[in-house]
């Protein structure tokens, strides 16, 4: 099973509908406030598989071949967990597809 970090900006709820993955939260790990990089190294050290994030800058600000995990961005309007939740069933039909050091962004 895919070990899954939902960033800070990602509703907590979401776990809920990913059962599929042993997933946890930037707030439950306790990494509130902590910036990209750092957050990154973290889920590395960690033996995270992927990072969901529905910050579209990200793979901007990061030299994400640094991060040996997957980084799937959300890209939605308005962050909602309504809005993220039609974009479920296309991520997890990639499910078995993510390679690490690569951005997907799923729209």
């Amino acid at each position: 099973m895919k070990k899954l970090l939902l960033d800070e900006c990602v509703p907590q709820r979401l776990r809920h509908s990913l059962l599929e993955f042993d997933v946890y939260s930037a707030t439950y790990m306790g990494w509130i406030g902590i910036k990209n990089g750092a957050l990154l190294k973290l889920a590395v050290e960690n033996n995270f598989d992927l990072f969901l994030t529905t910050d579209k800058n990200l793979r901007f600000q990061q030299n994400l071949e640094n991060f040996p995990l997957s980084i799937i961005v959300f890209d939605v309007v308005k962050l909602e967990l309504e809005n993220i939740l039609v974009l479920l069933p296309k991520f997890k039909e990639m499910g078995g597809t993510f390679e690490k050091h690569k951005v997907y962004i799923i729209e």
